[in-house]
């Protein structure tokens, strides 16, 4: 999950890559093709195998691909940019580890004895059919309009940063690096995904972590040695931009909530109004944020169809720990790059990044933006640049591929499958295969709407915040109230869908400047009021109404069957489902636990000015 600020294009003059950091890509992209071919002679053509791997993951594999399928290259440029406008304020979101302990110790139970395929199907075992084709559908056009699109927009700018001058001239017409690359990465994606199903995407994940976390850590190894050490980027930084709980509302933006008085043209007060138009305000940080992070972590078939595939509860208990511990590496690997690029700008050390410092000496928005791919520029040396845009490519790839593997599984096992139940083993695979290259030709035609559009990234962002509150008070409420049933969570997920998507409609127009909207709404109108509340207020109040929806909607109607949802909460699960999952963990999945929530604690202690 990310929730970042917009990526920038920078246009660096001339090519960043040598020879040899073509050889280093090269091997990487060769190991990539072994572990494809490896996973192929492996493979088994039924479903448990295609989409879950036979349900046969390690802990390593599972922690690492949850991992890799979360940090996608948006999230390292975007984190990295935004550590050098806004410091670490940010690693809020990054710090939030301690979701998938939720996973661990709290989800993994229920997962582990429905033995499900997908999320939808975990919901119709709780509660009914038609609550698994609701969120079947809205899963999937998420995951196409928000997931894809701005995978293949980061990914877009990282060419079009690095590899400036590669164009191809096809009848007069040239496709630019932006084109090339991302049709590259696309179609090389979706091929082995389509090929080797789940099994290809977590093996070939884990080798993506390791590239990925090398080259960054590379990177910020390089990037201190230049400046001078820690001391040096605290000084240069001042403890503002190392402070984790500065305000985070851009400068000249009006702070969320604060009164400001309009006046007319004589200059008298006309009236008070309320602007609530804060990019991140301290309330949506410390309530929807964590509602957020809940819903993608634990509910979330993107990251946890990788737990499904676990052979027992241990394993996959162990693999959202281990998952846990990777994802406190952002923090350090992509946000303090950022910070490092700036003090570098600001001491003159690498003067080919002045322009990232204005007069003022803060940072330039749009040029600290590209701090990631301008430091693989400036400051590696040949053969280490071309590992970390090796492990550039790998996060595009890596979350991709948890996209195109998310998707096809739930075409498949929830609607192919339930429209076709007398379909063979081989045709469901086939079919898995068919929804993948779909979702492949999907991604290609996004690329020309996301290389012009504007407002776009944000925009994206904005949809998680509209449309996972209800999914996560159907699950959350779900599992640990017994007496919520079928009529209370589709029509919780029904009217919370309803408000998300008309908030989405209304910010559309104005978000992508369409014509006649380039103002936006008419001041102080209904619609100007819904497009100006922050999205992080809209979804807590989406969040409040759904939750509302399925209690009162639950108690006027009867109780559902407790038997039926045997073993799916916490107060129908049987003796034996507790002295299994007791018998699941012992003192070091606890420890390695405490080790993380210590860890993310002492993060805030230090980061705390």
């Amino acid at each position: 999950m990310s929730l970042l600020p917009p990526l920038a294009m920078a246009s660096p003059s001339s090519s960043t890559l040598t020879g040899i950091d073509w050889v280093a890509i090269a091997i990487y992209f060769s190991l990539l093709v072994g572990v494809v071919a490896w996973v192929v002679r492996k493979a088994k053509d039924t479903a448990a195998d295609y989409f879950l791997a036979g349900r046969n993951l390690g802990w390593w594999i599972i922690g690492a691909s949850i991992f890799a399928s979360n940090i996608g290259s948006e999230h390292i440029v975007g984190l990295a940019g935004s550590g050098a406008t806004d410091g670490v304020a940010l690693a809020h979101y990054e710090l939030h580890a301690w979701c998938l302990l939720v996973l661990a110790w709290v989800f993994v139970p229920f997962y582990s004895r429905s033995l499900v395929f997908t999320m939808p199907e975990f919901l119709e075992r709780r509660f009914s059919t038609p609550s698994r084709y609701v969120l079947s559908i809205v899963s999937m056009v998420t995951f196409v309009v928000s997931k894809i699109a701005v995978g293949i927009f980061a990914g877009g700018v990282v060419f079009a940063t690095l590899l400036p001058e590669i164009h191809i001239s096809v009848g007069g017409v040239t496709i630019n690096s932006f084109w090339i690359g991302s049709v590259a990465v696309i179609v090389l994606t979706g091929l082995y995904t389509m090929i080797g199903g789940m099994r290809a995407v977590a093996y070939n994940d884990a080798l993506q972590v390791t590239v990925l976390i090398t080259g960054s850590a590379l990177l910020t190894f390089y990037g201190l040695h230049r400046l001078g050490g820690w001391s040096e980027l605290r000084r240069y930084c001042g403890s503002e931009m190392l402070n984790l709980w500065r305000p985070i509302t851009p400068a000249g933006v009006q702070s969320t909530w604060a009164p400001v008085l309009e006046t007319g043209s004589s200059g008298a007060i006309v009236r008070q109004a309320w602007y609530f138009n804060g990019n991140f305000p301290w309330p949506g940080m410390l309530i929807c944020a964590p509602i957020i992070g809940l819903w993608y972590w634990c509910t979330d078939q993107y990251i946890v169809q990788r737990a499904l595939g676990a052979p027992d509860q241990k394993t996959a208990r162990r693999g959202s720990i281990f998952a846990a511990f990777l994802k406190l590496f952002p923090v350090y690997l992509f946000i303090i790059p950022g910070l490092i690029c700036f003090a570098l700008a600001k001491s003159g050390k690498v003067p080919e990044l002045g322009g990232m410092v204005g007069a003022n000496g803060r940072p330039v928005p749009a040029e600290a933006q590209a701090a990631f791919p301008l430091m693989v520029k400036y400051l590696l040396p040949p053969g280490l640049r071309g590992i970390v845009v090796a492990g550039l490519l790998s996060a595009l790839m890596g979350s991709l591929a948890g996209v195109f593997n998310a998707c096809s599984t739930l075409f498949t096992v929830d609607l192919y499958e339930k429209l076709r139940p007398k379909a063979s083993q081989h045709e469901i695979v086939r079919m898995g295969r068919i929804a993948t290259a779909v979702m492949v030709l999907i991604a290609l035609a996004w690329i020309p709407v996301i290389q012009g559009a504007h407002g776009l990234y944000n925009y994206l962002q904005s949809v998680q915040g509209y449309l996972a509150p209800p999914i996560f008070v159907v699950f959350f409420f779900g599992v640990f109230w017994k007496r919520l049933n079928a009529h209370g969570c589709l029509w919780a997920m029904v009217v919370g869908f309803v408000i998300g998507v008309f908030r989405m409609l209304v910010d559309t127009p104005v978000t992508m400047k369409l014509a006649g909207f380039e103002r936006g709404y008419e001041r102080g109108s209904f619609l100007w009021i819904v497009n100006n509340i922050n999205f992080q207020y809209f979804s807590v109040l989406i969040t409040v109404v759904s939750a509302v929806v399925m209690v009162a909607v639950s108690f006027a109607t009867p109780a559902p069957d407790y038997p039926r949802i045997g073993s799916l909460t916490f107060a129908t699960a049987t003796d034996a489902d507790r002295a299994q999952t007791r018998a699941s963990w012992g003192k070091r999945e606890v420890l390695a636990s405490v080790f993380i929530l210590a860890c993310i604690l002492g993060a805030y202690i230090y980061f705390s000015g």
